[in-house]
């Protein structure tokens, strides 16, 4: 399966790896500040509501440290490590949709004067994000939002304009959870794209460093302020060490040859009918995944007639009222809406947009109730077909329950 329009970002700048250099936590808490004088509002990991999640970011202080979250189908909980690793953690339950495709937004809004009514559009958020401790395969899941919202014929500008202003401070993985399946869908665990400052944390003994390079001239200019020092080849070798580590550590695995062909060549297979007996049709999968972006548009009016607005807001195809006409729903099964969703993702995706939509993060297995391992789905499919013998080797899943 091809994955070349991963590539595509909206920056057009090419990346520009330079030499590798180091900073200590200090370096790091003033790469914060420097983000935020620039007029950056830094974005980054935090603990709340026993979850990591990603929220305003002041210094370090404000970090997960010596935090780290247990995933399985399912199941999710923070974890006290025996370290104090800032980004010693996989992924939380939100992603950095929730800022560039914001799960509510106000299209316009409409008052009524004596002519009828004046329509106010929504004028663009130009906010300056900074997002900080960006892994891999959330890069990718931008570059492919890139694509539905950016280069298609319909661009949404306020999108772009949040994503024209946003800067990335990607991390290289350090571990990886038992829902990560990023190496079978070549988006991780190395940050090779879409980045303006990478950092690889480093904690040996009595050492904790981040080993950092710019990926992009504002990432040189900013890396200058930060005032680091040149790495070692010891730390290099550390770092590479570190994140092939990671590589090794996948919890899933999932064959994605000709995944495409085999989803349309199976909608009536029965595997169809035995997961909409465990799916709840909760729209858990379609809300944590960082690359799903369908949405609804809802008007609203006080209770004087006067006043009215239009705003869009997040959806899912699992709800009922998603495919509805006027003849009712297209989709009113679960077994239907369910196979939407995953063909949609790993099939039909790329007639759409050249691209798989799954990046391997493993946040739909982590956050479906019942534990629902779509890795396990295929896998499922792929084995019932004749010709698979000898090709099952990354089919991968751990569900037993499918």
């Amino acid at each position: 399966m091809g994955h070349a329009c991963y590539r595509i970002f909206l920056k057009t700048v090419p990346y520009i790896m330079n030499k590798p250099e180091v900073i200590g936590k200090e370096g790091l808490n003033r790469l914060i500040q420097i983000l935020t004088g620039m007029g950056y509002q830094v974005i980054g990991p935090t603990v709340r509501d026993e979850a990591i999640v990603y929220d305003s970011v002041h210094s370090i202080e404000d970090l997960p440290a010596g935090w780290t979250d247990e995933q399985e189908g399912g199941t999710y909980r923070l974890k006290k490590r025996s370290d104090e690793a800032l980004f010693g953690y996989t992924l939380g339950p939100h992603s950095w949709k929730q800022f560039l495709h914001p799960p509510e937004r106000r299209l316009w809004q409409a008052q009524k004067d004596s002519l009828g009514f004046d329509i106010v559009p929504e004028k663009l958020n130009n906010i300056k994000y900074a997002f900080l401790g960006v892994r891999s395969c959330e890069l990718h899941a931008i570059a492919i939002q890139d694509k539905v919202f950016i280069q298609s014929p319909h661009t949404d500008l306020h999108y772009q304009s949040l994503r024209q202003n946003a800067l990335f401070v990607a991390v290289n993985c350090g571990q990886a959870g038992n829902t990560c399946f990023c190496v079978s869908m070549q988006t991780g665990p190395k940050v090779e794209m879409g980045y303006d400052l990478v950092l690889t944390e480093i904690l040996d003994d009595e050492c904790h460093t981040f080993l950092i390079s710019a990926g992009s001239d504002a990432g040189k200019t900013i890396l200058k302020a930060v005032e680091a020092k040149p790495a070692g080849e010891n730390e290099v070798k550390r770092a590479e060490e570190i994140i092939a580590n990671t590589a090794n550590q996948m919890g899933r695995t999932m064959a994605t040859e000709n995944i495409k062909e085999l989803l349309y060549e199976n909608v009536e297979h029965p595997a169809w009918e035995k997961i909409a007996g465990r799916c709840l049709s909760c729209a858990n999968c379609t809300m944590v995944c960082p690359t799903c972006f369908c949405s609804t548009v809802e008007d609203v009016t006080d209770i004087t007639g006067d006043h009215a607005e239009r705003w869009q807001k997040w959806d899912s195809c699992f709800t009922m009222d998603f495919s509805s006409i006027h003849g009712g729903a297209v989709r009113n099964s679960t077994q239907s809406r369910y196979r939407q969703w995953m063909t949609h993702k790993l099939a039909s995706w790329q007639d759409q947009f050249d691209t798989s939509g799954c990046v391997g993060c493993g946040r739909c297995i982590t956050w479906c109730p019942v534990g629902i391992d779509l890795t396990r789905e295929v896998a499922v499919i792929r084995e019932s077909q004749p010709d698979q013998a000898g090709k099952l080797s990354g089919s991968g899943g751990q569900n037993e329950n499918s």
